[in-house]
């Protein structure tokens, strides 16, 4: 964890925005403004998963420069507020997560919640909304969102078997591509959905690509396969390739509306 005073809650790498891709880190910091201190934690359980995904802004970074593609990640620890749910999800704040409370965020006022919305978690997805309008500027096309998450490899005390996993709603427009590519290789557990259901509303995808029409796919790889610099790295060069081949597909680049089995879009 690192404390900032004067703090940007997201980080925009640059890119090549002709090529119609955006990649997006919910999830990628651990960092906190320096007036909240550790949220009352210990500073250990920012090492955790539960404060941030493990080895995703390595893996971020990797890609980005791999690709020559745009990326937008959010700086805050998800225990400070999650960027990757609605605003209206009672996950938004945890009081309670994975054993551990927050104690910061117990009890948690209405102005204090409204407080972590306007500086941390609005800002960064006006910094992606803008990013996404100028690859769609750019393009005169739609952009394609590439969603990077990591997952712990086990959870309450359950073995989670999966190497990797693509998590979508309804549009399976890279979906099908993408888990084809991993399946190929016979040593990855590919999930599909797996261990979370893609469908989510108001999460990041639904927000900026479901409501616009815009093709998209969420990555979950296991933490301890991208923990070092060395398997971060990896995994960048594994799914490299396989966004370039999904990336230059047509349809990546046309709106289409699919839905959501969350509800009316």
């Amino acid at each position: 964890m690192t404390r900032d005073t004067l703090f940007s809650p997201f980080e925009v790498i640059d890119g090549d925005r002709s090529k119609g891709l955006v990649l997006v880190a919910d999830h990628a910091g651990r960092a906190l403004p320096d007036e909240y201190g550790s949220l009352g934690l210990p500073e250990a359980e920012f090492e955790r998963h539960i404060a941030y995904d493990i080895g995703v802004e390595r893996v971020t970074r990797a890609l980005a420069r791999l690709l020559d593609a745009p990326a937008v990640m959010a700086r805050f620890s998800r225990l400070l507020i999650d960027a990757n749910r609605g605003e209206d999800d009672p996950t938004l704040i945890r009081q309670l997560y994975d054993g551990t409370v927050i104690a910061a965020n117990y009890p948690i006022s209405p102005e204090e919640r409204e407080r972590r919305l306007d500086h941390y978690y609005r800002p960064y997805h006006d910094a992606l909304g803008s990013m996404v309008a100028s690859v769609a500027e750019e393009t005169r096309a739609a952009p394609f969102l590439f969603s990077i998450h990591s997952f712990t490899p086990a959870m309450q005390g359950r073995a989670r078997p999966w190497h990797v996993s693509i998590l979508w709603d309804s549009d399976d427009r890279a979906v099908r591509p993408l888990l084809e590519a991993l399946r190929a290789d016979p040593a990855l557990v590919v999930g599909d959905n797996e261990p979370y259901d893609g469908a989510l509303r108001g999460d990041t995808m639904f927000r900026h690509a479901i409501t616009s029409g815009y093709a998209h796919a969420l990555i979950e790889i296991r933490q301890d396969l991208i923990a070092t610099p060395e398997g971060a790295a990896g995994w960048a060069a594994r799914l490299a390739p396989m966004l370039e081949t999904v990336n230059a597909m047509p349809q990546m680049h046309a709106i289409e509306r699919y839905g959501s089995r969350t509800g009316p879009v």
